[in-house]
């Protein structure tokens, strides 16, 4: 028999339909309250067949649920070596859940970081780890990506040592042929205060960002990588996930070396490149409702071709506090 369901109260009135014979067999007190018929093989067999059926009723009233639509907007902000890589994964979010709109806009890790604190954002985009005064805040790791020196494809120089590279964006070397290459200046391009890849590219190199000479201010990693395609005398520091995907699809850069490694995305997933970073998303409480689902998304086997088609590591999902 099929029964299908229309209304909450249906399972109650097939069990109604189906065992008003039995149930009218049964003896009633004086109250007039239902006792078990006396026979104790059939009371087993009455009871088992209410038990199937008021199952089967619930079941099939579960099953008849329209399940809910996920709804509601959400913005991400900070970050922009993040943002390619979210704006991606928020695409596909999108088109799996129509009643959802993402905005993603970039302003650099530390934009990303204060917005999502003071909740100007719902998640901030941070490419680095949280500081220890960050500590109440919620970081969920999206990929791990690495930062080198980025020039020209037709700049003869090969490699720079750590004090060259210090050299350069401390003005001392201003010219090439200093470094074995050409007789020409070096354009020296340096990302703005808000970006973590300044500070992580400081510290490594042990430099105050205040003694950085630049030629060039510039915000995320395209206004770079195009700086350096239309100067051949140009110098930078990017994402090496951006830059590897670029090169891949025929722009005109070379990912230099740092302290002997070779500046590929294989190197910083085995560990072996000195400088890399996690790619965070962020929040200022533990996520709930449709930011949860997000991230849940974001960090899902479901996007992993999209980390890798923008050249960045993907991680296991794992959450940091």
């Amino acid at each position: 028999m099929v029964v299908r369901l229309n209304n909450p109260l249906q399972p109650y009135q097939v069990f109604s339909e189906i065992f008003s014979p039995q149930l009218g067999r049964l003896s009633r007190t004086k109250d007039n309250c239902p006792t078990l018929p006396t026979k104790p093989m059939k009371n087993l067999r009455i009871l088992t067949s209410l038990s199937v059926v008021l199952a089967s009723c619930f079941w099939l009233q579960s099953c008849n649920k329209t399940p809910e639509t996920t709804k509601g907007k959400l913005l991400l902000t900070g970050s922009s070596t993040v943002a390619p890589l979210a704006s991606a994964i928020a695409k596909r979010y999108q088109a799996e859940n129509p009643g959802v709109q993402i905005l993603v806009q970039t302003g650099g890790s530390l934009k990303g970081i204060a917005d999502a604190r003071q909740g100007r954002a719902d998640i901030g985009m941070a490419s680095r780890s949280l500081k220890d005064s960050e500590k109440d805040l919620f970081a969920f790791t999206l990929a791990q990506d690495g930062i080198s020196i980025v020039v020209h494809q037709d700049n003869p120089v090969k490699n720079l040592t750590k004090q060259q590279v210090i050299d350069i964006y401390t003005h001392k070397i201003n010219n090439w042929r200093q470094v074995g290459g050409e007789n020409a200046p070096i354009i020296v391009l340096n990302k703005g205060e808000s970006h973590s890849t300044l500070k992580l590219f400081a510290n490594f190199f042990q430099m105050n960002p205040k003694d950085i000479h630049a030629d060039i201010t510039i915000g995320d990693n395209e206004e770079a990588i195009k700086n350096v395609t239309v100067n051949p005398n140009a110098i930078a520091y990017v994402s090496i996930g951006a830059a590897e995907h670029d090169i891949i699809h025929g722009t005109p850069l070379k990912l230099l070396p740092m302290e002997g490694v070779t500046a590929t995305i294989a190197n910083v997933k085995k560990g072996t490149f000195p400088l890399s970073r996690p790619l965070n998303l962020v929040t200022n409480a533990p996520p709930t409702s449709l930011k949860k689902d997000f991230i849940d998304f974001a960090r899902s086997q479901h996007v992993q071709d999209l980390v890798r088609e923008q050249s960045f590591v993907p991680v296991s999902p794992s959450y940091t506090k």
